[in-house]
């Protein structure tokens, strides 16, 4: 039987590795050449059935009530609305001007969160909520050949955000693969409703064998796999730890875009600076919190 601190030094690997793949996921984003919503539509098609067969070879029960799933159903527009919107920012400018912009999911959570809970605003959620808008204006000043992507960008983070702030409720009384599963069908449904409305069932649903190849990693590895991963290391890890480790998303996606893409990333130093600020207050923004719960 591996010791308490073994126990938690895997998880920490698995967790990273699980960042790390998350990463990955706008990378692909940027190889798969159809659009956006054409994207997405396979890419949660792929998930939810490997999360699927995920469950019957577990032997995990789907049953929920009929309010549940059309909480989740509904929820799976907002998710599937982020996904498009992420995609499409990384089609309007570069990997790394999307990670970036998505970073500020920070942001509009420390807002918002309050909002939805009827809680008061924190005053330290303000200040950091205002040094990452600094961050944020000074990428929009120095890329505004980008400025539609980063648009776009703002406005996934802004999703990801509420759906969220959604779940962090629906976590409470049930596990997170059920959440997910259920939302990834809703996901699915409105994104397909939505195709069907713009005669999106066009040339642009073929797929290359390289667009196939990269659809399946992205649906098993970087969605279904990663997600369940990352699920489990929270047994033996603090949210807080988890939180912390889940910053690092951006800076691993921007070092495999690099490696990828090579100059067709290389930014500003104005973008480089702005993405510092945000990147960095994005790590000591949970430390202080952290600490700030502790002397409480």
């Amino acid at each position: 039987m591996l010791s308490k601190t073994t126990e938690v030094n895997k998880n920490l690997i698995i967790l990273h590795l699980t960042v790390f793949v998350w990463g990955f996921t706008g990378i692909l984003g940027a190889l798969i050449s159809i659009p956006a919503t054409q994207l997405v539509w396979y890419r949660v098609l792929i998930a939810f059935v490997t999360l699927f067969a995920y469950f019957k070879i577990s032997k995990i029960p789907l049953k929920v009530s009929r309010i549940v799933f059309l909480k989740l159903f509904f929820t799976g527009a907002i998710v599937g609305l982020h996904w498009i919107l992420f995609f499409q920012s990384i089609k309007s400018s570069t990997v790394s001007v999307t990670l970036v912009c998505l970073s500020s999911l920070t942001l509009f959570t420390a807002i918002l969160e309050p909002i939805f809970k009827q809680q008061k605003i924190s005053v330290f959620d303000i200040i950091t909520g205002s040094i990452i808008i600094i961050g944020i204006y000074m990428i929009f000043t120095f890329e505004s050949r980008y400025t539609e992507g980063i648009i776009y960008g703002l406005i996934s983070a802004l999703c990801a955000s509420i759906f969220s702030i959604i779940n962090s409720k629906q976590i409470q009384s049930r596990p997170a693969p059920i959440i997910s599963f259920y939302e990834l069908i809703g996901a699915w449904v409105w994104v397909s409703l939505y195709l069907l409305i713009t005669d999106g069932y066009t040339a642009s649903m073929k797929l290359n064998f390289s667009d196939l190849m990269y659809l399946l990693v992205l649906g098993t590895v970087c969605t279904s796999l990663a997600y369940v991963a990352g699920v489990s290391v929270m047994k033996e890890l603090s949210a807080f730890r988890v939180a912390l480790i889940t910053n690092l998303e951006p800076v691993y996606g921007i070092i495999l875009a690099f490696i990828f893409f090579g100059k067709r990333e290389q930014m500003t130093p104005g973008f480089y600076a702005g993405a510092l600020i945000i990147l960095s207050t994005i790590f000591i923004y949970p430390v202080i919190k952290n600490r700030k719960r502790k002397i409480i």
